[in-house]
């Protein structure tokens, strides 16, 4: 959607809740800090944009946790609040409205969507066989029942899905299950629950899904499992249980993924209640003000699935998009406790600059789903060279002249060159604005760096300090300062989103009363700036190393699962830990056993043209590519769908190794392979030859 319109948008955002049993870490902030960017830039172009979120506070581990804390759910929910809204207020991350799953509002609309649903036909009654803990007497959710994966065999999988291969299953499907409460071995139930029938829905979710809501890699993944057919989603929990119970039923409770999202709707209520906004402006059917949600991909099949329909079935507008984005890594690797790199909110608090990190995570992101990697030596040096050393250095070397020699003044008018580069600045304006409304933070990132290049050439050029010993120039060393001051402006009103704090620190040093996007077209002519105090220090790494320490200090001395997610993890498994080393180690591999010049001799190399890619359903890592080497085509099955979509590959020119005997797959015959490098997952790469080369070169 392009922002060069006139007419103020009425927008709704929210991220993902999350879940009131344990604390914020790095890895939950890459959502809310996209969010926020997203919520802030839309406000500064002036749009009625409002951002809501609430605490996800239902479930069993909100129970078991209670009792083990000896607390009610009520005291413990409570207590998380409080925690999750103080991180991400240190974060700056600024909610409109801050709200519960466990409130009033939630649970009129959670039963109100539930009775609609029933009135229509959409819900059913089945009998099925659960997992029950013998021990404990009590039916355990899914994600309390732990195993190996039936599809794949992956050890230590929930009893919904595999974290591993995607596959979703029934707890009673899973190999060698145990009970995560109590270790025992599940012994198998009947009881009665209730179903949303999901697969009524199928025909509106194909067309939702493919209507431009979704990005097309999560639009791609969805037809997948549409295809397959869609059943029945099981919404209620046997007691005990902490949640809402089901309107005319006994013992017998929502599934905490039934309210949750609804706690979207519940919190823009309340502050619907508290302002005078129009909730059903928002969310009444055939709406038109915008709906937008910011999720973690894995959860995907809530928000673009079950969500929809939910909404659709109810009477109440669906999303104009679901925004997903991927996971977190630390120096390449997953978050890891015992490295230190698991890092908490409230621990990066007390050592590090929020911003910092509000900025390297917006100069990573994309408008895709690919994982972004905190790379703490990079972050260092990312932080010095473009905060503090292009941007905030602009301020640092103009404004003491433009205090001390012209009383804190800006020049009245400026040379035409000097206009020019000013206007090259403000032209900028509506690109960086929709790279900014598509969510790709790091193209603009590097488009306002640029910038701020041309900004410091201008700065070294003028030389100001050497001006200022220099008789008769102060008219020239007027306008150096004062264009250098207005470039610094135009600068941090672009980086405003990204870091708040820093552009309310710079905001009071030019004397202005808000940023507006638009107001940089008018240059500060005449203007009075306050005398410059720093906006932002160097980052060190003794600072960065002090963190992870701590870090691994913290969580050493808990038992607690930091993560807030839906249960406590196990200990993973030896088959696991092998696994991640294997990946943790993939760039550096030892170099394998010496070839000859007769055994590199042997692969012929040829430059080929991609005339086709298309994914393979049955597998998770393939596409099928269809390869032009001059004299003929082939056809190559590659592992690189986690990093190509299909269509993009289409016309690429690329290397294989043509003579490698052809290999029967269940998929069929590949005839070949292509060279790709990375660690894996979306870190791959294709080598790609420059242009001009002609398929059925040999490489050589």
């Amino acid at each position: 959607m392009s922002e060069a319109q006139t007419a103020p948008r009425k927008i709704l955002i929210t991220s993902a809740l999350p879940y009131a049993n344990g604390p914020i870490h790095l890895g939950h902030l890459v959502e809310y800090i996209q969010t926020d960017i997203w919520s802030r830039f839309q406000k500064m172009r002036g749009h009625e944009c409002t951002y809501v979120c609430a605490d996800d506070a239902h479930g069993t581990p909100i129970m078991l946790r209670a009792q083990a804390e000896g607390i009610t759910p009520e005291a413990l929910i409570a207590k998380s609040s409080e925690e999750h809204q103080a991180d991400f207020a240190g974060f700056n991350v600024k909610f409109d409205h801050y709200h519960s799953t466990n409130s009033p509002e939630n649970k009129t609309f959670a039963e109100y969507i539930y009775n609609e649903l029933n009135a229509k036909g959409y819900i059913s009654r089945k009998t099925i066989t659960q997992a029950y803990d013998p021990e404990k007497e009590m039916f355990l959710p899914d994600r309390f029942v732990k195993g190996t994966c039936p599809k794949c065999n992956s050890e230590d999988q929930y009893g919904d899905n595999c974290e591993v291969c995607g596959a979703t299953y029934s707890p009673t499907d899973l190999i060698d299950p145990k009970s995560a409460v109590s270790g025992a071995t599940p012994i198998e139930k009947e009881t009665d629950h209730l179903f949303f029938e999901l697969g009524q829905f199928e025909d509106m979710l194909k067309e939702w899904t493919r209507a431009g809501h979704l990005q097309s890699q999560i639009a791609n993944k969805l037809d997948e499992w549409l295809e397959s057919g869609l059943r029945g989603w099981d919404i209620s929990r046997d007691a005990p249980y902490f949640g809402f119970e089901i309107p005319g039923e006994k013992d017998k409770f929502f599934y905490v993924w039934l309210d949750a999202p609804i706690g979207y709707m519940s919190s823009f209520k309340a502050y619907c209640d508290k302002t005078g906004l129009d909730f059903d402006e928002y969310w009444k059917s055939g709406s038109t003000t915008e709906l937008y949600h910011f999720i973690g991909k894995d959860i995907i099949n809530f928000h673009a699935l079950f969500w929809p329909a939910m909404l659709s079935g109810a009477g109440f507008r669906t999303p104009n998009a679901v925004f997903a984005h991927g996971f977190l890594t630390v120096d390449g690797q997953k978050m890891s406790k015992s490295r230190g790199t698991f890092i908490m909110a409230k621990t990066y608090l007390e050592h590090l600059n929020p911003e910092y990190l509000r900025y390297y995570y917006a100069a990573k992101l994309s408008g895709r789903i690919d994982d972004i990697d905190l790379n703490l030596e990079d972050f260092a040096q990312r932080v010095n060279s473009d905060l503090v050393g292009k941007v905030v250095n602009i301020a640092s070397r103009c404004a003491g002249f433009v205090v001390k020699k012209f009383d804190g003044k800006l020049a009245t008018s400026w040379s035409n060159d000097a206009n020019e580069l000013y206007q090259s600045f403000t032209a900028k304006s509506e690109e960086i604005a929709d790279l900014y409304e598509q969510r790709e933070y790091g193209h603009a990132m590097r488009e306002i760096m640029t910038l701020a290049d041309k900004a410091n050439e201008y700065i070294a050029e003028t030389a100001p300090w050497v001006l200022a010993k220099e008789e008769g120039k102060e008219t020239e060393l007027l306008e150096s300062v004062s264009v250098g001051i207005n470039l610094f402006r135009a600068l941090m009103s672009y980086l405003a989103p990204v870091i708040p704090e820093t552009a309310d620190k710079a905001r009071a040093f030019l004397n202005l009363e808000s940023w507006e996007w638009n107001a940089i077209q008018k240059p500060l002519m005449g203007h009075e700036i306050t005398k410059f105090k720093a906006l932002l220090t160097r980052l060190e790494m003794p600072q960065i190393e002090k963190m992870i320490e701590a870090s691994a200090e913290s969580l050493a001395n808990t038992s607690s699962a930091p993560d807030g997610k839906k249960d406590d993890k196990k200990p993973k498994s030896n088959k696991q830990q092998k696994q991640e080393t294997a990946q943790v180690s993939n760039e550096l591999e030892p170099i394998a056993e010496q070839i000859t010049i007769d055994d590199f001799v042997k692969i012929d190399l040829r430059i080929a043209k991609i005339v086709n890619a298309e994914a393979v359903p049955e597998a998770k890592k393939l596409l099928k590519l269809t390869l032009d080497i001059g004299l003929e085509q082939r056809q190559v099955f590659a592992g690189i769908k986690s990093a190509y979509e299909p269509e993009d590959l289409i016309g690429k020119l690329t290397v294989m190794v043509a003579n490698l005997a052809p290999r029967k797959m269940r998929f069929g015959l590949s005839e070949g392979m292509v060279l790709a490098a990375g660690p894996g997952g979306s870190d791959l790469y294709i080598l790609s030859p420059d242009e001009g080369a002609i398929p059925g070169q040999r490489v050589k």
